[in-house]
């Protein structure tokens, strides 16, 4: 499961939950937040997750197997429906010594955790002999935050690139004759086809873009257009020139609806809903979208592409990430690890991601992506993620300032602050966040 996943999907988890708590939690004594020995001389591991119904099923087999192999270990997991409920009451029970062994961290959250000192250091333990997944089985850019000084607080267990994915018929109805992905190929997929695309959209009445209101969309197009975001410890978006012409064009087209903000677009006819019909070309988000697309039919009329670049070469790409990290408390360190190092292996996330919408963060589990051949363009996936960036370890190091960010940012996109304000508005609130 990955952060971008679990913001968009906030259903009740309560039946899965119970379910899955139940069979993980066989024989189990319960214990205490930081361990210790359940009845019969077996050590309860308790991590901790968010997720919707779904997002928790796909871990049952994990624990299943996990326990087959470890009899001496009992996994208890405790989720928490909503994200946004979840990382205050991590914060919590980890101020009350209550948290759980093992936990899962989103990225824009990591950098808190990190500062707070509650997370073990992992740099030995991902190296000793009892770790299935050695620090360099991940990509760097991946560990965003979760890593500081050289030290890893916290492993990447899944990923979601941000890519474009676009309809054939909506971008042929609107004139544009000229593929995507095939463009990308031939190194001519470039920030200013990319306009004349939208526009084109926009003439034949359709949206060109919708785009959820984060940090994987925003930041890309910066990228697209050669901007910087944050640079030598300095939040330079509003002021580095390309930077704030992409920010421009991103909010002058949320004014003539060339672009679309999924966030407040109606639920009864949401992003995806709009996207499916073919009133808008271009959808950012990542491969949680292939459900969607499944359930709607018409597979083929829909493939991805990375954002473009200014200049149609390949650029480093956002990834959505989340890291499981183990509590400096847990009196059932060994235990804990032996968890966490198998969730996040190889052969860990060839079975729970296995039919789930992420993309593995771990060299040699490709076929996870791969092995549907679905989109055409699978392997975009991949290389976005290979070359891509976690959120950046300068914004969440401060605790809430990417919220921040986004929340301002809305502002804009919806004309509640007309744009120059809004930019000085911007570096002030960073500014004065990061001292």
């Amino acid at each position: 499961m990955s952060f971008s996943v679990s913001k968009k999907v906030l259903a009740a988890a309560a039946l899965a939950l119970a379910v899955v708590t139940t069979a993980a939690c066989s024989g189990s004594g319960g214990g205490a937040s930081t361990g210790g020995a359940s009845a019969g001389g077996k050590v309860t591991i308790r991590w901790s997750t968010w997720g919707s119904a779904d997002d928790v099923k796909l871990y049952k087999g994990f624990n299943d197997d996990f326990m087959k192999r470890h009899p001496n270990i009992v996994l208890k997991l405790e989720s928490v429906p909503k994200y946004e409920d979840y990382h205050p009451k991590l914060l919590t029970q980890l101020t009350s010594k209550t948290a759980p062994d093992v936990f899962f961290v989103g990225d824009d959250h990591i950098g808190k955790f990190v500062a707070a000192g509650v997370l073990a250091p992992l740099n030995d333990k991902l190296s000793g002999a009892d770790s299935k997944s050695r620090p360099e089985d991940f990509f760097d850019g991946v560990y965003g935050g979760a890593k500081k000084d050289g030290q890893i607080y916290g492993v990447p267990n899944d990923t979601n690139p941000e890519v474009l994915w676009y309809g054939k018929k909506a971008l042929k109805a609107a004139g544009i004759t000229e593929d995507p992905a095939e463009l990308n190929a031939a190194g001519t997929w470039t920030m200013a086809k990319y306009v004349e695309m939208n526009a084109k959209l926009k003439a034949a009445g359709k949206g060109g873009s919708i785009f959820w209101n984060w940090y994987g969309s925003t930041y890309s197009v910066i990228g697209g257009f050669g901007g910087k975001v944050w640079d030598g410890g300095r939040f330079v978006a509003t002021t580095d020139p390309k930077s704030r012409k992409a920010l421009e064009t991103l909010a002058k087209g949320y004014a003539d609806k060339t672009f679309l903000s999924a966030d407040v677009l109606p639920a009864g006819n949401g992003a995806e809903t709009r996207f499916l019909k073919g009133d808008a070309g271009f959808y950012a988000g990542g491969r949680w979208m292939i459900d969607s697309l499944r359930k709607g039919g018409d597979l083929a009329n829909f493939d991805i592409v990375p954002f473009p670049s200014e200049t149609g070469q390949p650029m480093p790409g956002a990834v959505a990430a989340s890291y499981l990290a183990l509590n400096k408390d847990s009196k059932n360190a060994k235990e804990a690890f032996t968890f966490l190092t198998e969730f996040v292996s190889k052969e860990g996330q060839l079975l729970r991601l296995k039919g789930g919408g992420a993309v593995p963060s771990i060299k040699g589990a490709e076929q996870v992506v791969l092995d549907d051949n679905y989109p055409a363009h699978a392997q975009t996936f991949l290389d976005v993620r290979d070359t891509g960036f976690a959120n950046y370890p300068d914004e969440v190091a401060v605790p809430g300032l990417t919220k921040e960010i986004n929340d301002h940012l809305l502002k804009i996109w919806t004309g509640k602050i007309p744009f120059e304000r809004g930019m000085t508005e911007l570096q002030s609130l960073v500014d004065g966040k990061i001292g």
